[in-house]
């Protein structure tokens, strides 16, 4: 006589099935974990780099131009312009082998001047709120052109100062 019961075969084999995918979905968001957009560490600090020659005009200045450090931002030279107060004025020059950076730009905190003036083969004026967050000031291109010798930056505290 036969066995006329049913075989439980495909039922274990689809409980073994749903185990295996289980642990293998597991694994999967396991390593995932490990890749999380929000994970990502933070950029490091720029480095402080020296790529124009900065000269005070006095030996007051001095300290002031001690206090200006340069930064790259991909192809942009930031000068950080922060530390300035009061009045002074530096000259920059670029080193001969490598000339002018492809940009410029200047990093003020408002409140601690009020006015800055580049000169260099053009002249350009800007006027420093006195209040606020700090400011990226771009640096026109016409001001540095090939062949300008210097940049000489001017800052005063007094908006109306005469340079």
């Amino acid at each position: 006589m036969l066995d006329r019961r049913p075989v439980r075969y495909p039922v274990v084999a689809m409980r073994r099935a749903r185990v295996a995918a289980a642990l293998l979905l597991c694994v999967a968001l396991a390593g995932c974990a490990l890749h999380w957009p929000w994970r990502h560490r933070k950029a490091p600090a720029p480095q402080p780099v020296a790529v124009l020659s900065i000269e005070p005009r006095t030996p007051q200045d001095g300290a002031s131009a001690a206090q200006i450090t340069q930064f790259w931002d991909r192809n942009t030279l930031l000068l950080d312009l922060r530390a300035l107060h009061g009045e002074g004025e530096v000259t920059l020059r670029p080193d001969a082998a490598r000339g002018w950076p492809i940009r410029l730009e200047l990093r003020v905190q408002p409140g601690a001047i009020a006015q800055l003036e580049a000169v260099g083969s053009a002249r350009v004026v800007f006027e420093v709120p006195a209040s606020g967050k700090t400011l990226l000031l771009h640096l026109a291109p016409d001001v540095y052109e090939r062949g300008t010798p210097a940049i000489i930056i001017r800052w005063s505290a007094a908006a109306d100062s005469a340079h």
